[in-house]
This record gives structure tokens, C-alpha cells and sequence, in this order.
């Protein structure tokens, strides 16, 4: 996929995320601007209400004492201890609110700024907040002779009480904006992936029609010698041919069946032999077919077999090819005398092998990633190392299917060292 499509897409669905989020945000905002004008509006027409009920009580109670007349020509109320109690106040705001549908927990109070005194009051609590920050109504405004009195209602709960009215829409938002965020990043998650197997799909074509172009050519030419008829007639030539044809072939055969056995392990098809197998008699034989390769090299393999126990249940094909890869890999990325270590040591429910290199190390950016399918190390100059990025996932399906463990250590230029632990029985 070309660059720059790839980035005019993230910039694209990244700008489309930010204006659904910010619209999401917005009318959440509206949401609840309109929630909390309701929220007041029915306060308001409750606590008028309780007021007018209030006035009505104190009429009453002046009508049945005789005093209204008098009273009504000096407009002064009763004092409130004459007609309503605190109990009585609270019962009636508490039944009016929730007509309104505010169940939520208040204060309230009679205050009087004249002295700054409550003269009716629900507790001694949020006293300060009753004044500053809650709703208040005048009582008594015909009374001309006396200091106004306001009846003051405050919650303490308001904004959670408020949320809780919108929790729905909340939700909802919150869900929409975790899928949207998730949609968002999976996918450019999948393009990134996408392209980088581009990348390996097309760097593994290269390599492979490059390691299947040499045997086929020496074949092909093996081939046209063998055609000459005065190479026919010398024996020498014609057993060296022949052995060279057979060589090549086989080389062609492991690549081939390497490709195989990636297909097979996707496909999740792999069959393991359990058999009792001994890891150090593995080892060993691994380590004398690379011998002459790294002594070529002018290296060496020094092991250290310090296990006690070194039978395990596993499946000796597959097993021996887990070592082979590990072992040809330290030969490979170690381009001058090669100096491998390979030691052994026993923990409580296996063997635990190192296989250690000083040659050009991996680094942290791509240790991560050694064991996918065709991830190839870059290793700068050194275009001599050919493959198809397949061992190393190959090792690592091997190692899960004994159900063991494998790790790396590694430095740029500072060697690798592979650590595999395998159980001495494999456990359902």
C-alpha cells in the first residue's frame, strides 16, 4: 500500500474521530445544561409551593386564635413556632419535591438576615451553603413591618443526582466513544500489519526464489555436463555429477519441507511422536553436522552438559530440528570465528538449555518480533545470510507444542543467547 494513502487514511479517521468525540461531547454538555434548567424549574415550582402552603398554614392558625384582624392591619405574621414545626416543614417540602421527581437528600432553613439568624433549620450542617449557594425564596412579603425571612433549600447531592439522570445517555456516550476509539486503533493496527506483511511476503519471495535458483541451476548444469558424451565415458566425473545432483536435490527437499511444516503448524495440524528422548544425545549429534560448517568459519562449539537428568517426553524429529535451527542461526549471524556455548542445567520440572553466540546480536526493536512468521533480522552488510524467516517460528511452535518456554537475551554486536526450557513431561 503506497505511503501516502496509509497516512491521508490515519489523518482522515483521525480527524473523523476527534469531531464525533467533540460532537458526542457536545451534546452531553447540552444534555445536561437542559437537566440542570429542569432541575431548577422544578425546584423552584415545588418550593413556591411550599411557601404559598406555608402562608396558608399561618392564616389559618391566625384565623382559628382570632388575630387575624389584627394582623391584617399591622400585616405581621405569627411567629412560626405558633403554627408550623421543623418536622411538619420538612414532610411538606419532602412530598412536594418528589411529586416533582427530585429524590435526592437536602437542607433547609428559615433564615432571617437580620441577625443572620436560622429561625427553622433542618440540622446544624451546610449552614454557610444554605446562604451562599442554595435556592432561596422570601416568605411573608406582605409583611412590610418586619425584616424579610427567606426559606433557603440547598443539595448536597445536586450534581450526582443530576449524573445519575443522565447516567443512560452517559453510558451510552462512554460505550459509543470506547468502540469508536477501539475501531479506530484496531484498524490502523491492521493496516500497519498489513503492509509489514507486504513487506516480509515480498522479502520472502525474494529469498525464496533465490535459495531454490541455486540448487535448480546447479542441477541444470550438472545436467547439461552429464549430456557431454566424453563426460559419460570418465567415471570420476560422472560419480561427482551425480553426487552433486543428489546433494542439491536434498537441499531443495529441506526448503521445501520447511515451507511445509509452516503451512502445517498455521493450519494447527502439527503431529507430535511423545517418545522418552535424551536432550544431551540431541545436542550432540545436532552439534557434529555443524562442526565442519563452523569450523570453516575457524569457530568452535563448546558445550557444558550440566544437567543431571536429561530425559524428557517429547518428539525427537521435531526436537532435534528446534536445536539444528537455533544452533545453524548462531553459526550464521556469527560472521568471524564463530564461538558458540551450549550448557545445560536442571530446574524442578525440566531441563533448561543456553544457547549462546558472539555474534552481531539482535536489537531491542526487533526481539520482539524474531519469532513471526518471515520476520527476518536486518543484518546490514552482511548479505550472505540467507533464509525465509521461517526457523524461528518454527522453534517457537515446537517449543508451545511440549509446552516449554523460550526467551532471548541480545545486544547489537554483543551475541545472542536463547534460553529453552522443556518439562520433563508434557502435561495435558
Amino acid at each position: 500500500m503506497n505511503q501516502k494513502i496509509i497516512i491521508f487514511t490515519i489523518i482522515s479517521m483521525t480527524l473523523a474521530l476527534i469531531g464525533l468525540m467533540v460532537i458526542q461531547i457536545y451534546w452531553i454538555q447540552n444534555a445536561s445544561s437542559v437537566k440542570e434548567a429542569n432541575f431548577r424549574r422544578s425546584v423552584t415550582e415545588a418550593m413556591v409551593k411550599v411557601v404559598e402552603k406555608v402562608e396558608r398554614m399561618e392564616k389559618h392558625k391566625a384565623l382559628k386564635s382570632n388575630q387575624y384582624e389584627s394582623m391584617f392591619n399591622f400585616n405581621r405574621h405569627l411567629p412560626y413556632d405558633a403554627f408550623l414545626t421543623r418536622g411538619a416543614l420538612d414532610s411538606m417540602i419532602s412530598l412536594i419535591l418528589n411529586s416533582r421527581g427530585i429524590d435526592t437528600r437536602y437542607e433547609f432553613g428559615i433564615y432571617k438576615p437580620e441577625g443572620n439568624q436560622f429561625l427553622i433549620k433542618k440540622s446544624d450542617n451546610y449552614q454557610k451553603e444554605l446562604i451562599k449557594k442554595g435556592y432561596a425564596f422570601p416568605l411573608f412579603q406582605n409583611d412590610i413591618y418586619t425584616s424579610p425571612e427567606y426559606l433557603c433549600i440547598f443539595f448536597p447531592r445536586e450534581k450526582q443526582f443530576l449524573l445519575t439522570e443522565l447516567w443512560g445517555m452517559l453510558l451510552i456516550s462512554i460505550l459509543l466513544i470506547i468502540v469508536i476509539v477501539y475501531s479506530f486503533t484496531y484498524t490502523i493496527a491492521t493496516i500497519f500489519k498489513q503492509k509489514r506483511l507486504s513487506e516480509m511476503k515480498n522479502d520472502f519471495i525474494n529469498n525464496m526464489t533465490h535459495e531454490f535458483k541455486t540448487p535448480i541451476s546447479t542441477i541444470s548444469l550438472a545436467c547439461e555436463a552429464l549430456s557431454d558424451k566424453d563426460l559419460r565415458d570418465s567415471g570420476n566425473f560422472l560419480e561427482s555429477y551425480l553426487t552433486m545432483i543428489r546433494e542439491e536435490n536434498k537441499r531443495l527437499s529441506v526448503m521445501a519441507e520447511k515451507i511445509l511444516q509452516t503451512a502445517v503448524i498455521d493450519k494447527g495440524q502439527m503431529k507430535m511422536t511423545r517418545e522418552k528422548i535424551n536432550i544431551h544425545d540431541i545436542i550432540t549429534d545436532v552439534i557434529k553436522n555443524l562442526r565442519i560448517q563452523v569450523e570453516i568459519k575457524d569457530g568452535e562449539i563448546i558445550r557444558n552438559f550440566g544437567a543431571v537428568r536429561s530425559i524428557i517426553e517429547g518428539d525427537k524429529v521435531h526436537v532435534t530440528n528446534l536445536f539444528y535451527n537455533l544452533l545453524d542461526n548462531a553459526n550464521k549471524y556469527s560472521p568471524k570465528k564463530p564461538l558458540i556455548r551450549v550448557t545445560t542445567d536442571n530446574v524442578q520440572n525440566g531441563i533448561v538449555i543456553h544457547i549462546e553466540d558472539n555474534g552481531i546480536g539482535i536489537g531491542k526493536n526487533e526481539q520482539k518480533k524474531i519469532f513471526d512468521k518471515l520476520y527476518r533480522v536486518p543484518t546490514g552488510n552482511i548479505h550472505e545470510v540467507r533464509g525465509f524467516g521461517l526457523g524461528l517460528n518454527y522453534v517457537k511452535a515446537i517449543v508451545d507444542e511440549h509446552h516449554g518456554k523460550i526467551s532471548l537475551e541480545s545486544e547489537v554486536n554483543r551475541g545472542a543467547k536463547f534460553k529453552v526450557f522443556l518439562p520433563f513431561v508434557i502435561k495435558e
